[in-house]
């Protein structure tokens, strides 16, 4: 009885710990390549991935970039994103995908498809790239 009465505040400690995000269900170890926002085929090359728990990372059309993702799924919530600072021919397209992606709220992953959006009806379409 002693020992479970010890055992139980641990375990509870682990649980606390346990990844609730988008990566937990079936994000997580997969590098995603955007296909469209709001209907449309992006114009450029941008990538999304879940590094290790909170954590975002990829790359947009000119940037490398990365952020913390806590929200429990199926909500997304993208906080203190960052990015280098390289200029290219695309950059209007990186800030077109970096105001998708922050004004995201919901997602969903199936299959090979992560699919981010908002109740604005906004939308992001990934695809788990090959």
């Amino acid at each position: 009885m002693l020992r479970a009465t010890l055992l139980l505040p641990l375990m509870a400690l682990f649980q606390c710990d346990r990844d609730e995000t988008v990566a937990a269900y079936g994000a997580g170890g997969v590098t995603w390549a955007l296909h469209q926002i709001d209907g449309q085929p992006f114009p450029a090359t941008a990538t999304l991935s879940f590094p290790e728990q909170g954590r975002i990372a990829g790359r947009a059309p000119c940037n490398g970039f990365s952020g913390t993702q806590s929200a429990p799924y199926p909500w997304f919530e993208v906080k203190d994103l960052a990015a280098t600072r390289a200029a290219c021919p695309e950059l209007e397209a990186e800030g077109t995908f970096f105001a998708a992606l922050m004004a995201m709220t919901q997602s969903e992953v199936s299959g090979g498809v992560l699919i981010l959006r908002n109740d604005a009806g906004h939308e992001m379409v990934f695809k788990a790239a090959e």
